[in-house]
């Protein structure tokens, strides 16, 4: 299913693989939530394990404030995002992942074998958290 438009473009949905095939190699997305000053929306890299996205951050930083409520087996859901642009072709893809998340505990960390997930931020930032996908969406515009 697409729609056209007058400028030469067409916006197609995509379907759940082809989402997960455009995010799996990791990289950098954007986390969306309810923070403690309203909605926020901060870029993280990230990678897919074990079919859940994985990022860090810091301990006790304002994200990590936000996610521990004490309130427990509460599951905060929230957006994250991921796209690819080219603005010279008016061409590219988005991709949004929601659902909740959760701190990554240290026998589950032990069971991400490989994970690579190198913040580009300056700062200590060992707090592992973890996305499980409850819905995934995307759209594709692409030149006619």
């Amino acid at each position: 299913m697409g729609e056209t438009n007058g400028n030469g473009t067409a916006l197609r949905e995509l379907s759940q693989d082809e989402c997960l095939r455009l995010i799996s190699p990791g990289g950098v997305g954007r986390v969306a939530f309810n923070g403690s000053h309203g909605p926020t929306i901060l870029p993280v890299n990230y990678q897919v394990a074990g079919g859940a996205i994985v990022f860090r951050t810091r301990a006790g930083g304002a994200m990590d404030d936000d996610l521990r409520t004490g309130i427990e087996n509460l599951e905060i859901k929230i957006a994250f995002e991921v796209d690819e642009i080219d603005e010279n072709r008016r061409e590219g893809w988005s991709v949004l992942v929601q659902g909740p998340i959760h701190h990554v505990t240290d026998d589950e960390l032990a069971g991400l074998t490989g994970l690579q997930v190198e913040p580009w931020a300056g700062g200590t930032r060992e707090q592992y958290v973890r996305i499980t996908p409850q819905r995934i969406t995307g759209r594709r515009i692409q030149s006619l």
